[in-house]
């Protein structure tokens, strides 16, 4: 499934992702401190991000047409985003500012170990109310995939949902952080995109332990599967993820990497599958390819950045492009 040159080929559908978007200021440190205690980081790095920027870059750089609707502040933080969206080939017509809120800043501290710890102010992200999913209908039924995410009013999500059923459009959810969105809105997720946390939020697996293999978790999607979500995918971290619709279900184990900075990692992940999803490829290779893109993204600092180009994940994946 080669793109089109041209870049508005049906061939490779189209995203649309009406999401946040953040500034993120990154510290990178040797452990993270503990209540009260002041460290000093050995690196800092600003960058371009938030779930929506990030699953729409993401998306494009996966190789399909990207439409991304966000609202940033009028200040120096919203043009470093848009000069960085521009610079990463993304069209920024649909980009809303607001005169009252700042960009978006997200607030990231990287432990040598990989880990993260993430704070959001949503700043400008707040303004977009469900009036901004009707003003942006048209966009809507163009595209072949809508994909959302859990930092947006659940007011937002609710319309976007319904929109997108409304107009036959695809609508995928990712539901990080978990949001109180109805459970018309679930039911609509086509999938519905969760790690563990997120997973037991909304009834999957709630009871399942720690160590609950990948296998088990294959089971426990298959199980909401039609019910919940028309479709249901659970990221698992190192381990791998697994997902399930009224086919089957399907369990992808992740190559074992050395991890040095997760963040995005998932966003990579959800982006990348909205992409392989809105090609026509079905949920299990889009499952595998999305594992190779958050594998390759968890092994380079940075969020944005981090992500690989097509081929490369397709090779890693070991899918035909």
């Amino acid at each position: 499934m080669a793109p089109d040159d041209d870049g508005a080929g049906d061939s490779r559908g189209r995203v649309v992702v009406i999401g946040s978007l953040n500034v993120d200021s990154t510290s990178y440190v040797a452990a993270f401190p503990t209540p009260g205690e002041t460290i000093r980081a050995h690196g800092f790095q600003v960058a371009l991000g938030g779930k929506g920027a990030n699953q729409a870059v993401a998306a494009h750089v996966a190789g399909v047409p990207v439409e991304f609707v966000a609202c940033i502040g009028d200040d120096a933080s919203g043009a470093f985003a848009c000069d960085t969206l521009e610079r990463l080939g993304l069209p920024t017509d649909a980009i809303q500012r607001s005169p009252d809120a700042p960009t978006g800043v997200a607030q990231i501290t990287v432990a040598d170990s990989g880990e993260n710890t993430v704070i959001v102010t949503g700043g400008a992200n707040l303004a977009l109310t469900p009036a901004v999913v009707d003003a942006a209908r048209e966009r809507v039924a163009a595209a072949t995939v809508v994909l959302t995410q859990g930092e947006l009013p659940a007011a937002t999500i609710d319309r976007l949902a319904a929109v997108a059923t409304e107009l036959g459009t695809r609508f995928v959810l990712n539901l990080a952080p978990p949001a109180p969105v109805s459970a018309a809105t679930l039911g609509a997720a086509d999938p519905l995109v969760l790690n563990e946390h997120e997973a037991r939020a909304v009834g999957i697996g709630t009871d399942a332990p720690a160590g609950t293999t990948l296998d088990e978790w294959r089971a426990l999607a298959a199980s909401a599967a039609g019910g919940i979500a028309r479709s249901v995918v659970v990221t698992l971290g190192a381990a791998g993820a697994v997902a399930a619709d009224a086919r089957g279900s399907w369990v992808v184990a992740a190559p074992q990497v050395t991890a040095v900075d997760t963040t995005g990692a998932g966003d990579g992940f959800t982006g990348t599958l909205a992409a392989c999803i809105a090609e026509g490829r079905p949920l299990p290779e889009a499952l595998a390819i999305a594992v190779a893109a958050g594998a390759l993204a968890v092994q380079v600092r940075g969020t944005v950045d981090s992500y690989s180009p097509r081929a490369v994940v397709l090779a890693e994946a070991g899918v035909a492009d």
